[in-house]
């Protein structure tokens, strides 16, 4: 039977306020992120309840973006409804790449045991600071590629590599243009690989992603030709493909938790009692929510304008950075108004407030850091103008 995106995303929402929220002290929970074990527990639930990779329909096409992000927002309730859900990143956005520019047997191979929900996916493109390698500026991509025959060996470090630890699907950026030049190509690769080894597993402040972020060794790694994605040198462009969606679908995720936060923060102030009246009758405290629901709103227009530039088929570039920019700067604002509102509750464990207080603040550097963002939009804007007058 056919539902409406409003009644999926209905479901969505009951599932994960019902079922996914009381997992939240479950002690498979850590700091690394939850355990596999917690993971195959709740997508068995979700699969049951007809809510597992909501964003892919049973034909295998993608909703569309502003569809995706009616989902995706309900997803987000919990930080670990995105898990539970197989919405969560980096595989949302992995999906949705090799959805769009993997080959019949890669997706085969390589797609479809993650869109079911029995593999998680890494991506494997940022480098260590140490090495001088590729992070915000992708072009000081330092992991090489060489040519073997039919295969290609990789050798080279990566790190923040999110969900490694446990990931049965890796994508890998590496150079195949050789000393001269870079030019980056994309492969696939099962995990866990006896050439890729975890130097370690980095403490990070955020901790809704499973296994962590990694940083990673690869020595020798032979991937055969027939699992390059696309021709040598297109990997900057397939990652324009990735780029955007999965940039918006943070934005997506991080606003539904702000959205509960929200909520708590709202329920505390109405039952909190100081100085002679509930505390969300004091100006202090009542403003900072009200601030807090201009923002929200803020953040939804933002995620559905873009949404809807990606759905006419534009890559969204600059709105995608524009929207990320302030999503992230309004979210963070939200979830510090929050813990501000709840004082002392605000920064204990017993509601999940300070957790999305610090997976939030952490948004302000993944997927680009707000700095970096706004310097290539600066750069848009002086090459808009001069084209303009000359």
């Amino acid at each position: 039977m056919n539902i409406t995106i409003h009644q999926l995303a209905g479901r969505v929402e009951r599932f994960v306020r019902d079922i996914v929220i009381p997992y939240e002290r479950d002690p498979r929970n850590s700091a690394h992120g939850p355990s596999q074990e917690l993971i195959d527990e709740l997508r068995v639930k979700a699969r049951q309840a007809g809510v597992l990779t909501p964003h892919i329909r049973p034909d295998g096409t993608h909703l569309t973006q502003r569809e995706t992000a009616t989902v995706l927002i309900r997803t987000g309730l919990s930080p670990l409804g995105p898990l539970a859900c197989n919405t969560n990143a980096p595989d949302e956005g992995n999906m949705f790449l090799l959805g769009k520019v993997a080959s019949p047997t890669q997706k085969e191979r390589f797609l479809e045991p993650i869109v079911r929900g029995e593999v998680r996916s890494a991506f494997l493109m940022t480098e260590p600071a140490d090495d001088q390698g590729a992070g915000s500026d992708p072009s000081m991509l330092q992991t090489t590629a060489v040519p073997d025959g039919d295969d290609w060996i990789i050798n080279g470090r990566k790190t923040f590599i999110t969900g490694y630890q446990g990931a049965g699907v890796g994508i890998v950026m590496a150079n195949t243009g050789g000393t001269d030049k870079v030019a980056a190509s994309m492969f696939l690769v099962d995990l866990p690989h006896p050439a890729i080894r975890v130097e370690r597993v980095l403490e990070t402040i955020d901790s809704s992603f499973a296994g962590g972020h990694s940083l990673l060794k690869l020595e020798n790694l032979r991937v055969p030709r027939q699992q390059m994605l696309g021709e040598p040198g297109q990997g900057f462009a397939l990652a324009q493909i990735r780029l955007s969606p999965a940039r918006l679908s943070h934005c997506m995720r991080w606003l539904g938790a702000c959205q509960r936060a929200h909520e708590i923060a709202t329920a505390y102030a109405c039952r909190r009692r100081a100085f002679g009246k509930l505390l969300i009758e004091h100006e202090g405290v009542g403003f900072q929510l009200a601030d807090n629901l201009i923002d929200l709103k803020q953040v939804e227009l933002m995620i559905d304008w873009c949404a809807s530039v990606l759905d006419s088929g534009s890559p969204a570039i600059s709105e995608s950075s524009m929207t990320k920019v302030a999503a992230a700067d309004a979210l963070f604002r939200i979830a510090d108004r929050c813990v501000q509102v709840m004082g002392g509750t605000g920064v204990s464990g017993d509601t999940v407030v300070a957790q999305v207080f610090r997976e939030v603040r952490a948004f302000r550097i993944y997927d680009g850091p707000t700095e970096v963002h706004k310097w290539s939009l600066a750069r848009k804007l002086k090459r808009d103008h001069l084209q303009a007058v000359s």
